[in-house]
């Protein structure tokens, strides 16, 4: 299975690049950003994250789905604005998913057949109360073995202040997965220019 990035939603552009020039202005401006409004919000944007220049930059949601391994889901939940809306859940799925399938190539296969060895040791058990101690045993090896490179997906929201954040930190990152994702967020509508962010 690979990581991706899939059915991405921006909300809220043009409002918030129009506010970008609300410190300026005596009175709330409700008309279309035009060429101005952006040249000013591409600079503001561009500022060093932290100063407040680029606050408006948190006006502009996103949703997206992303499909990955676990290693890459503890590195993004750091992210404070980067918010499940829903995920896939092991507790519901696990013995639905084909573990070979569910898991990035690089994972041992040594580590996949033990996986297939516990789920079919775990469906062996009866269910039924006499065996309920057990199987809830076999259950918590089973989720506690899992390989880091399993993958879950899960819709998230966020904004164009917190993937700023993100592809900065992520852009030279080892995992091929933080590189996917910040290709991902130059493909976003005026993420370039109104982040200033770049490879």
């Amino acid at each position: 299975m690979n990581f991706s990035v899939t059915n991405s939603y921006v909300y809220g552009l043009e409002r918030a690049v129009k506010a970008s020039g609300n410190p300026m202005r005596i009175k709330i401006d409700p008309s279309e950003p035009n060429e101005k409004d952006f040249l000013r919000a591409n600079k503001l944007g561009s500022a060093k994250s932290g100063e407040g220049h680029d606050n408006f930059l948190h006006g502009i949601l996103v949703h997206l789905d992303v499909n990955a391994p676990l290693y890459w889901w503890k590195e993004a939940q750091r992210y404070h604005w980067f918010d499940f809306v829903s995920s896939q859940s092991t507790m519901h799925c696990l013995l639905k998913f084909d573990v070979g399938e569910q898991c990035v190539e690089e994972t041992d296969p040594i580590i996949l057949d033990r996986m297939r060895e516990l789920i079919r040791e775990y469906n062996l058990i009866p269910d039924d109360p006499e065996h309920f101690d057990e199987k809830k045993a076999k259950w918590r090896v089973l989720v506690a073995s899992l390989p880091e490179g399993f993958c879950l997906a899960a819709t998230m929201v966020t904004n164009y202040q917190q993937l700023k954040t993100m592809f900065n930190q992520r852009k030279a990152h080892k995992l091929k997965e933080w590189h996917v994702f910040c290709d991902w967020c130059l493909s976003l509508p005026h993420f370039a220019e109104l982040t200033g962010c770049s490879k």
